[in-house]
């Protein structure tokens, strides 16, 4: 375990995969790099040693597999740039959000429990396939903020697209159910 040690345990995620800091992502990459870091710190290959290498063995693992999931989703990845750069987007205080955006998510909603009750799968698909286009466009902008260090306006959007990300799971659920 001499190259997983306590100190390189506290590299930020993009350092321990050896990734710039950045919200454009290969995922492909970090797959095979997550994949190769894993093999070398699975605890089953430490289960013979002392118990102190064994618990860092656990607690490696532990943390590649963290930093893997935060950093193949863009969501998360985003929160994650945005708490290392030392922007905190406040998510429990702040709730400002355009009215047009709230507005909106609301009928997006009424429309999907309507269909839903309706049993109708053709508006969800409809909008399905918007939402995927709009979070599309969502995650370029919040991309670029990122880049910009926009850090207000990422903060903004990561708001955003958590209600974003809750709708289409919705439709995603309802569609499931009609489909049964």
């Amino acid at each position: 375990m001499t190259s997983f040690d306590q100190e390189t345990l506290r590299l930020d995620f993009f350092s321990l995969f050896g990734l710039p800091r950045q919200q454009g992502l290969d995922v492909d990459r970090l797959e095979v790099l997550y994949r190769d870091i894993q093999s070398k710190v699975h605890p089953d290959k430490y289960a013979h040693l002392a118990d102190g290498d064994k618990r860092l063995a656990m607690q490696w693992a532990t943390h590649v597999n963290e930093a893997y999931q935060t950093l193949k989703d863009p969501l998360q990845r985003a929160r994650y740039l945005l708490q290392l750069a030392g922007h905190d987007i406040r998510l429990e205080t702040n709730t400002a959000m355009p009215i047009e955006f709230l507005v909106e998510q609301m009928e997006l909603r009424e429309a999907v429990v309507a269909a839903k009750d309706a049993g109708d799968v053709d508006p969800l698909d409809v909008l399905h396939r918007r939402l995927k286009k709009d979070l599309r466009a969502e995650y370029a902008a919040l991309q670029q903020a990122l880049d910009d260090h926009a850090l207000e306006r990422a903060g903004g959007l990561v708001r955003q697209l958590m209600f974003q990300e809750k709708l289409i799971h919705e439709v995603d659920d309802a569609l499931e159910v009609i489909e049964r």
